[in-house]
């Protein structure tokens, strides 16, 4: 059987299969374009169970593409606080402006014009096409990658463009249209999720391929997919400053480009200060320290930096104009503080500490 054969029977299998044992996750209950667009941005790096309560909340803030459109970029960071990537959210809003400019307040209903937007690549585009469309382009990520790689025993490394290029071309000539193209989406997202799994083995025993899969029926499912090892991340020592003055704690808010872009923070210093220059640090911002102790280290992984954190809890005399000031329940309520600090964030109702 040649890779069209195979894969034109690995894809009628699995719509079949799909259609018997598909969740019923909250976006396929109502996989309007908007829907399914939300839903697959929320779910880039993200687990699913992750996404649930988030999803459910965004759209009831944000029902629909003029109110998305509409969004204060504060209130937008406050809905996606917690998920991380936050370029996600802007390019969510940015891509709702060109619509209700370009399109009448309708996502387009091709994955060629579905492209066009901000943050909606070739992915994203084909899940949309496909599930809210019946559009018959594939949506193909790391999931649909291992499990195509495995069925066709393919040895390139899936990192490669090239072998994306592949793959969703192999896929495009087996794809269906209308309600099926749909189900082809979502099953090999589901066979990914549950059946063929990442970095432990797969459970072939249930899976619709295991008498086609090449990979199975040769014994070689831990061969693939083949990826080359990712990049060293950098680590980066930070110290956060938790500064108080009455009730109130200092934050500020990010520049408009780069990490973390225009989320708030609490003041934070390069390196990994001990007590003593954390507060000589903050006495040459002109602050009057009155009382300072740790709050704890804690550690947060980005895809190509680490950062490695201390944190002391400082009292002022008086408020630094250099930040805003806000209590602990305002922070809470009004600034999306990244995930990277939220350890921190816990600690604003800490133990008063001993006088300098």
């Amino acid at each position: 059987m040649d890779n069209d054969a195979l894969v034109r029977a690995c894809a009628a299998r699995i719509i079949d299969w799909c259609a018997a044992v598909r969740r019923p996750l909250p976006w396929r209950l109502s996989p309007t374009p908007y829907h399914v667009w939300v839903s697959e941005i929320m779910l880039q790096q993200t687990r699913i169970e992750a996404v649930i309560p988030y999803y459910a909340r965004f759209l009831e803030a944000l029902p629909d593409i003029p109110a998305l459109a509409a969004a204060d970029e504060d209130r937008l960071l406050k809905l996606w606080e917690g998920l991380g990537y936050y370029s996600r959210a802007r390019n969510l809003k940015k891509a709702a402006l060109r619509v209700m400019a370009e399109y009448g307040g309708e996502l387009p209903r091709t994955a060629a014009e579905l492209r066009t937007l901000p943050g909606i690549g070739a992915y994203t585009a084909g899940a949309i096409a496909s599930i809210a469309c019946g559009e018959p382009e594939p949506a193909v990520d790391g999931n649909v990658l291992r499990v195509m790689t495995r069925a066709l025993a393919c040895p390139d490394d899936i990192l490669l463009p090239r072998t994306r290029e592949e793959i969703s071309e192999l896929l495009r000539r087996a794809y269906p249209r209308g309600e099926r193209a749909g189900l082809l989406t979502e099953g090999i997202m589901e066979l990914g999720e549950t059946v063929c799994l990442p970095n432990t083995a797969p459970r072939c025993e249930n899976c619709p391929l295991r008498s086609l899969c090449r990979a199975c029926l040769t014994g070689r499912t831990a061969d693939f997919p083949v990826k080359s090892p990712p990049r060293e991340r950098r680590i980066e020592e930070r110290t956060i400053l938790l500064l108080r003055c009455g009730e109130s704690y200092a934050v500020r808010k990010r520049a408009p480009k780069g990490l973390l872009a225009g989320l708030w923070e609490f003041p934070n210093l390069d390196g990994a200060l001990s007590l003593t220059q954390a507060a000589e640090s903050v006495r040459a911002l002109g602050g009057e320290v009155l009382s300072i102790e740790p709050c704890g280290e804690a550690r947060h992984v980005f895809t190509h930096v680490e950062w490695h954190m201390r944190g002391y809890r400082i009292a002022l005399q008086k408020e630094l104009p250099a930040f805003v000031w806000r209590t602990p329940a305002e922070i809470a309520a009004d600034c999306p503080i990244p995930t990277a600090l939220r350890y921190y964030q816990k600690k604003l109702h800490g133990p008063q500490s001993e006088e300098l």
